[in-house]
């Protein structure tokens, strides 16, 4: 089975990242930009014998390393 994890950070975590590459677009003259926010994405397949075992086990993998709790979010997708 085969699912996609995004991981942002939480509103009001402050995203040094994200503003060096909002910076990085208007001196390359892209208009319109008004914010960016940086995040992960994972691509993952896992053996499970369903969809709410593969989220159990998504959400343990999240929990434990992919995101740090405290200042990200994340959000299981399975495809």
């Amino acid at each position: 089975m085969k699912a996609r994890i995004i991981v942002t950070l939480k509103t009001g975590v402050l995203d040094p990242q994200g503003k060096a590459i909002e910076a990085a677009l208007k001196s390359l003259a892209i208009e319109g930009v008004d914010g960016v926010r940086q995040g992960k994405v994972f691509d993952i397949e896992v053996s499970a014998a369903d969809s709410a075992a593969a989220e159990a086990t998504l959400r343990t993998a999240c929990e434990k390393l992919l995101a740090n709790t405290v200042v990200e979010n994340y959000a299981i997708e399975i495809l």
